[in-house]
């Protein structure tokens, strides 16, 4: 038990060294390219600053498992060299129960990443997005999605109108149940319409079946209402606005996740991204291991058995390339190719099952 808490010890703290090395390197590149983006909008230092500490962790926590395997490398490659893992072997204890410490800790730290980490880099991307938009001058988001069905926001310095629809199509664009209400710069409700069925067209929403209040002084609203069966509602909303409101599912913590889908499945839209995140999240911790096992793979001999370098480029190499793999299998899981479970855990069971056929082969001889 002593050996193993050493062990955890040791690559706890060989991987937050590399966690603040990677922070410090991106947080720099990333102010250099905030710099870049916002060059001759006025904003002050603190503004940039705090634009890059709020992306930075999001970066952050997408390379973690390569964050992870590096930290292994250099955990073993440090025992090697100090010989403390030949004195583990002469002591009777084999390589799979040296790793027993490094493999509970990359589950543990994975665990910390899914609960804790998780919501903050939701948090902060959310935070940066909405604070970029504000200094770039860019549209903001336009849609929401609740227990109540769909949310849309349209309108300029003249007027707003508030949009809610009960269901809508894969794409936004047709709304079912659908309530119309506009309103004043100073928040004075106007006009109220509910529809049938509206549907985006070129610059307007074209209404079905639709009955009209008007709420501007009228004493009555109800008494002066209105019945049409078409009725045009003028918009600057575009499918590809209504879609890029949507934002990344990282962006919503993992704990309000499945909620979330729900939400968006009741509300007629495709939820297969989010279900790809969600399920990659929960493979997290999986992935870091996979990780540990590839880096000690190559490297738990000695450095007395020479080509080190080429183990580390190896270990580095095999990796990269199921990181990458991991990648491509989000990709096809969320085009539907393949389904979103398998996307989602095949590639780290995989990780996992090749690193230990190798080292089960290295050390049998």
């Amino acid at each position: 038990m002593i050996l193993h808490i050493y062990f955890a010890k040791k690559f706890l703290r060989t991987f937050f060294v590399i966690l603040l090395i990677f922070f410090a390197m991106m947080g720099l590149l990333d102010f250099v390219e905030q710099l870049r983006r916002y060059q001759g909008d006025g904003l002050t230092f603190g503004q940039i600053f705090e634009l890059t500490l709020l992306n930075v962790p999001t970066a952050l926590y997408r390379i973690l498992p390569l964050i992870m395997i590096l930290a292994t490398l250099t955990l073993f490659l440090s025992l090697a060299r100090s010989s403390e893992m030949v004195v583990t072997r002469a002591s009777g204890r084999s390589a799979l129960r040296a790793l027993v410490a490094p493999v509970v800790a990359a589950f543990l730290l994975g665990g910390l990443a899914l609960a804790a980490f998780n919501p903050i880099v939701a948090a902060t991307q959310k935070q940066y997005e909405v604070k970029s938009q504000r200094y770039s001058g860019e549209e903001e988001s336009v849609l929401s999605v609740t227990s109540e069905g769909l949310w849309l926001r349209q309108g300029n310095s003249e007027g707003q109108t508030v949009i809610q629809a009960a269901r809508a199509n894969l794409d936004g664009t047709r709304l079912h149940d659908v309530t119309f209400i506009t309103f004043l710069p100073d928040g004075t409700p106007t006009r109220r319409l509910e529809a049938e069925e509206a549907e985006l067209t070129n610059g307007a929403w074209d209404l079905a079946i639709v009955k009209e209040w008007r709420l501007d002084g009228a004493d009555n609203p109800e008494a002066t209402s209105a019945l049409y069966e078409r009725l045009d509602v003028a918009t600057d909303l575009t499918r590809d606005r209504i879609q890029d409101s949507f934002g990344t599912p990282s962006a919503i913590p993992i704990w309000e996740l499945p909620g979330f889908i729900s939400d968006l499945e009741r509300a007629g839209f495709a939820a297969t991204n989010h279900r790809m995140w969600f399920q990659m999240e929960l493979a997290m911790p999986m992935m870091l291991i996979a990780m540990v096992l590839i880096g000690a793979g190559f490297t738990m001999r000695h450095t007395r058995f020479g080509r080190t370098g080429l183990m580390v480029l190896l270990a580095v190499m095999m990796g990269f390339g199921l990181y990458v793999i991991r990648n491509f299998a989000q990709i096809m899981g969320e085009s539907g190719q393949i389904p979103v479970m398998l996307a989602a855990w095949a590639p780290p069971i995989a990780g996992i099952c090749l690193s230990l056929g190798l080292i089960f082969h290295l050390e049998d001889g």
